[in-house]
């Protein structure tokens, strides 16, 4: 396995016993959507304690579908409440559910065909409370279906792995990024930090993030990609680390990234997590910006994931 700069000969053994509690906390430190591999306990449980979260969160098929049941379930309950009232609607005959269930659809939306009415007190009380339930349902099922398309959104790809070129006279740790929209991202920061699993001064595991700085961090304009470069000197937290310790310390490298989309003017955020597993020593991308003939500039997105052989890397 290669070196990110030497074998670190000062590093000890690794405890078992710590290295069995690693075991049992190794996760992601950034948990994308759908893990099951973290269990959180001590907390309240229940969607209904963050519900505006949960359907702002949730994907929209799911979105689609809890909606669906709940219009359901609500003209349902109101249906079988006229069903139960004998005479309740006009020109519906007794015991013919369904069209009870439509009277309800026609009053919490507020259509009214006029072929349907409610008769008798009774029916007129529950008909207003049907009427105030949709107008607030409706207003509410507005509201979260322009959150969730309004929302901003980062469209940043990410390379699927991170590469350690040998090509200058120290070591670089590479990611590349790519903006997917044709509009600019304005005033680009983005930011590397390592994550390790390190044991404190009375032998307890906790995560440790060592900042990783960059050799551009601020772009004032981000239009198509750019490259978060790391150099792996004296001062960099990586420095004298092999990566059989970074796989002990199950490290990871996060990439985050912020900036101002120029159309709506709203922040943005993207991040990206990289395994030790998913860092290819060696290695450099393939350039993907071409300049054609015609004077124009082409971009190949089919090349952005790719990397090439660079030189090889020194051992010391």
């Amino acid at each position: 396995m290669m070196q990110w700069r030497r074998r670190d000969r000062r590093t000890p053994p690794p405890d078992p016993l710590l290295a069995e509690s690693a075991n049992r906390i190794r996760a992601h430190v950034l948990e994308e959507n759908g893990r099951r591999d973290i269990i959180r306990t001590g907390l309240q449980r229940g969607t209904l304690n963050d519900l505006y979260h949960h359907l702002l969160t949730m994907s929209w098929p799911t979105f689609f579908w809890a909606s669906l049941l709940l219009y359901l379930v609500i003209n349902l309950g109101f249906g079988m409440l006229y069903f139960l009232i004998p005479g309740s609607v006009t020109n519906i005959a007794p015991g013919d559910f369904l069209s009870d269930v439509f009277f309800s659809v026609q009053t919490i939306s507020t259509v009214g065909y006029g072929i349907w009415a409610p008769a008798g007190r009774l029916t007129n009380t529950i008909v207003s409370f049907e009427v105030l339930a949709g107008m607030m349902l409706n207003a509410l099922a507005t509201g979260l279906v322009f959150a969730r398309f309004s929302r901003p959104r980062a469209r940043i790809l990410f390379s699927r792995t991170a590469v350690v070129s040998y090509d200058d006279m120290l070591p670089t740790l590479t990611v590349r990024l790519a903006n997917m929209r044709r509009t600019l991202i304005l005033s680009a920061n983005v930011e590397m930090t390592l994550a390790r699993l390190m044991p404190n001064d009375h032998g307890r595991l906790i995560r440790r993030f060592d900042r990783l700085n960059l050799v551009q961090s601020h772009a004032p304009i981000f239009r198509i990609s750019l490259n978060a470069t790391h150099m792996i000197d004296e001062t960099s937290p990586l420095y004298g680390l092999s990566a059989e310790t970074l796989l002990e310390q199950n490290a990871e490298i996060i990439v985050t990234m912020d900036g101002t989309d120029e159309i709506s003017s709203q922040t943005i955020f993207a991040r990206h997590a990289y395994e030790i597993g998913h860092v290819k020593h060696g290695f450099r991308f393939v350039e993907m910006i071409i300049n054609r003939p015609d004077g124009r500039v082409e971009v190949d997105f089919n090349h952005f994931h790719n990397t090439e052989p660079g030189e090889s890397p020194p051992f010391i």
